[in-house]
């Protein structure tokens, strides 16, 4: 669940009125700039709530003692109230008519009054607007407020005006708005945001260009769901099927991730921000003495807080794969979540699991997975605490490896999600078999011709070919069947993009200004056990028979049954 205030060293993420947004680090006691819309202070966003939109002041307000004013929300929408109470009805065509004054208009009323104006005969000049932009610079360094003085100005400096129609003035006023006005919107980080702001600010090659869209399909296809632990049950250690166990590959830098971590509800730490209680009165017989000033005070030191005990999930736990000797997700750090040392109250160091793919082929070759040296207490009571404890931490480091690895390799997961630049049949030639029944997979790739390639390993011709003359399983994968087509049901390749669209009356198009790039496809089948031997049928289907037709069946079926005795007997001589 999203934070409800802002807090202290954690990301935000600011709309600004261009409609770019901007992530920004709230550090105390630190500025923030936000380029040609001005800086104001952090600590005036410190335990402000989310989704208010804030106005830039030139001076800090004396009665709040902030630099930020909130901007209510009739103050917001008034200009589009405004326009709905004097916009007209749309009219017919056919009362489409010119006046005397030679000027073509589109609509009139009844009475030859002008509703709405043409721009036919507008020609765009520069020199339409007399104010240059040393006035304008000079305006907006003496002005004060959030800059709709400035804009005001600019309009009644504008000799075309009344020449545009009110599409157009709304059209000028809006970017003019988008320029000047020093305001923004706080919102909380969360994943759909950090995609759209890598996409278009950032490098979207780290993030394998995936949209919005494309991750929430991710999604919904592996069937990624919160699961309440079981209550009154016995765990068991050796099944654990159903316990929301989720397989991942990711190179996207922690998105796949924090995509699945947000849907099981351990993506976002919890508020830290302590309330602070009204001191209470105290009565006589209550209030303590002063001090002895004769007597010697010893110095207070502070008490530090106990110690948490790390104790890894049981349920919605997630098990990253990767290739380095450290899992890439470094854009979980927006969501105050160091991977190289999380913090033990942030939900995710409970739920998260990282196994390297040497510790899932070969744990032997890894030297986290070594066992080191035991050591008998009189020796290890002989030696320095220092030594002592690097001993311990050692083998708690092993221990903690050790069980996620042998946990992995037992399989029993309940969906596989795989974003890698890797190819996706040497992928599933491994992990495929550690999903349970039913279990979800889903592959994403920026192009189709990957998964293309992945979805006929696992068709039907492959599977019949497969299952008619099925290879040594020593000699798997081979260069026909890179995988086991029967693992997998009914392989699917499919895209999702939505495209904004201008929706004008006769001018209704997809904007021209949308960003390129990756379409992004997902591969999703479902895992299945294939059954062990061969399939019989049993049962002999008995058709009803009436009058005569149960006459010849009698006389048919004993027939039968005189042969079957002759075949018996032939049988037992």
């Amino acid at each position: 669940m999203c934070p409800q205030v802002v807090r202290p060293n954690t990301h935000v993420t600011l709309r600004l009125p261009s409609g770019s947004i901007a992530v920004h680090d709230i550090k105390p006691n630190t500025t923030i700039s936000i380029g040609k819309y001005g800086s104001f202070q952090t600590n005036f966003l410190i335990g402000r709530p989310y989704h208010y939109t804030y106005e830039i002041l030139d001076e800090v307000d004396s009665a709040t003692g902030s630099g930020l004013r909130i901007i209510p929300a009739c103050e917001l929408y008034a200009e589009i109230k405004e326009d709905e109470s004097t916009t007209p009805a749309e009219q017919d065509e056919e009362k489409t008519s010119s006046v005397k004054d030679g000027t073509q208009y589109e609509v009139v009323d009844q009475e030859g009054k002008v509703l709405v104006r043409t721009n036919r005969n507008i020609i765009d000049d520069a020199r339409s607007q007399s104010m240059t932009m040393e006035e304008i610079e000079s305006l907006k360094a003496e002005g004060k407020g959030s800059g709709r003085d400035l804009i005001a100005k600019i309009l009644e400096s504008h000799s075309a005006l009344d020449q545009k129609t009110a599409f157009a003035l709304a059209k000028y006023t809006l970017r003019k708005s988008k320029k000047y006005l020093r305001q923004f919107t706080v919102l909380p980080m969360d994943v759909p945001l950090l995609v759209n702001w890598m996409l278009n600010d950032r490098d979207a090659t780290k993030i394998m260009e995936i949209r919005e869209e494309t991750l929430a399909l991710l999604g919904s296809w592996s069937n990624v769901h919160f699961t309440p632990p079981s209550e009154g049950e016995e765990s068991n250690e050796e099944d654990r099927r159903g316990q929301g166990r989720w397989l991942i590959v990711d190179e996207t830098g922690g998105i796949l991730v924090a995509s699945a971590a947000e849907k099981l509800g351990v993506l976002h730490a919890p508020s830290a921000i302590p309330i602070q209680q009204p001191p209470t009165q105290q009565t006589e017989d209550q209030t303590e003495p002063p001090p002895d000033e004769n007597q010697p005070q010893s110095p207070q030191t502070p008490t530090p807080p106990p110690k948490r005990k790390f104790t890894p999930a049981r349920s919605n736990t997630i098990t990253l794969i990767h290739a380095n000797s450290q899992p890439n997700l470094s854009l979980l750090r927006y969501f105050s979540f160091d991977a190289a040392n999380p913090a033990p109250s942030h939900p995710l160091s409970g739920h998260l699991r990282t196994v390297s793919w040497l510790q899932l082929l070969h744990p032997a070759e890894d030297n986290a997975c070594t066992e080191p040296e035991a050591v008998s207490p009189a020796t290890l009571q002989s030696w320095k605490s220092g030594k002592r404890g690097n001993y311990h931490r050692k083998r708690r480091r092993w221990e903690r490896t050790a069980a996620v690895v042998a946990e992995t390799r037992a399989g029993g997961f309940d969906g596989l999600l795989v974003a890698s630049f890797m190819r996706a049949p040497t992928v599933l030639h491994r992990l495929v078999p550690l999903l349970r029944g039913a279990a979800q997979v889903v592959v994403y790739a920026p192009s189709v011709e990957p998964l293309v390639e992945l979805a006929d390993c696992y068709s039907t011709a492959r599977r019949v070919a497969f299952l008619n003359d099925p290879p040594p399983p020593e000699t798997m994968p081979t260069e026909d069947f890179p995988v086991d087509p029967t693992l997998l049901l009914a392989p699917t390749v499919q895209t999702v993009r939505c495209r904004p669209w201008q929706t004008l009356p006769g001018r209704t198009h997809p904007l021209m200004t949308g960003r390129g790039g990756a379409e992004g496809y997902v591969f999703h089948a479902t895992r299945v056990l294939p059954a062990e031997g061969g399939v019989h049928a049993r049962g002999i289907a008995k058709k009803r028979r009436t009058g005569a037709g149960e006459k010849a069946g009698e006389r048919k079926g004993s027939k039968r049954e005189g042969s079957t005795a002759v075949e018996d007997d032939v049988m037992l001589s």
